[in-house]
């Protein structure tokens, strides 16, 4: 069987819980050809991406899926690409805002999803919910894990990818929001959209 490591960030900017990992640490261990190891990283420039390289060594994973919030979206979104830019509108939870830097000195400027978010983005909305893919995962500490996970595995046969999930009811009364169990219904259509 095949493994995937699935990533969760901690809760961050005030907020008491973080649908990424309450979505990841809700799913089944296995989904379609691959057997699940789930990690919670924490929403830390250069940490998360650390851990998360650290784990998919050690369970020779031959896919990396991570998981992140995007307050505001309305829709779970697929990241197609992970810029080379560190910018954090607010602090990480160490207390670091880095303005305009690299994620990693002298690499590309950019990297593609290497799992193949198209068909994960088809896949969700053919489960029957708001699946959209995105174009840019930020340059706060999703992108930032993305980057450096696609940087690590360049040229390997080592697939990753990253998925933005919109807030839970609970935590707005304005913003757009998914219930947890559309959230993990969406995670697991995706999933089983990976070959």
């Amino acid at each position: 069987m095949k493994k995937l490591l699935v990533t969760g960030f901690e809760p961050f900017g005030g907020e008491a819980i973080n649908p990424a990992w309450e979505a990841v640490s809700r799913l089944p261990d296995q989904i379609g050809a691959y057997a699940l190891t789930k990690l919670r990283v924490p929403t830390v420039f250069g940490k998360a991406g650390e851990l998360a390289i650290k784990k998919a060594e050690e369970i020779c994973a031959n896919a990396v899926l991570c998981i992140g919030q995007a307050g505001g979206r309305a829709a779970v979104t697929p990241e197609l690409a992970a810029i080379n830019v560190r910018d954090a509108r607010i602090p990480d939870n160490a207390g670091q805002q880095p303005c305009d830097e690299p994620v990693v000195a002298g690499a590309p400027d950019a990297y593609f999803s290497t799992l193949p978010v198209r068909r994960m983005t088809d896949a969700i909305q053919k489960a029957g919910l708001p699946g959209v893919l995105s174009y840019s995962a930020g340059a706060y500490v999703c992108n930032d894990l993305l980057f450096m996970l696609l940087h690590r595995f360049a040229d390997t046969a080592v697939r990753v990818a990253f998925i933005h999930v919109p807030y839970l009811p609970e935590q707005t009364e304005t913003q757009p929001s998914m219930p947890l169990s559309d959230i993990l219904r969406a995670l697991t259509a995706a999933i089983s959209a990976i070959d």
